[in-house]
């Protein structure tokens, strides 16, 4: 946020902060969010470079075109292992499953 937007909204009063203050994360937990926001963005990208429909892939993890699009949109249901699985049934190795984990999210309000 620019820093002058940032101004004019806390003198009108209002707070400003991230995600993770407002829901009162640790920053463990917040970096979970953060591992698992960037793992569904790396499924969806992968999926669509493939030209694989969710069903497709769906139907290669044994789950259904629902669960995978809860698992694009970062659904809180949504499991680790899941993702995991999912990148890796997209080939994705171990090293670009780390490079994921590793990404800093820019969702800081």
């Amino acid at each position: 946020m620019k820093k002058g937007k940032k101004q004019k909204l806390e003198a009108a009063g209002w707070r400003v902060g991230s995600a993770a203050d407002f829901l009162g994360l640790s920053p463990e937990e917040a970096a979970i969010v953060d591992m698992k926001v960037a793992l569904a963005a790396g499924v969806k990208s992968r999926r669509m470079a493939r030209g694989l429909t969710q069903g497709d892939l769906a139907s290669r993890l044994g789950s259904s075109q629902s669960r995978i699009a809860k698992l694009e949109g970062s659904d809180p249901s949504v499991s680790i292992d899941l993702l995991m699985r999912a990148l890796l049934a997209l080939g994705a190795s171990r090293a670009e499953l780390a490079k994921l984990i590793g990404k800093k999210s820019s969702r800081a309000a």
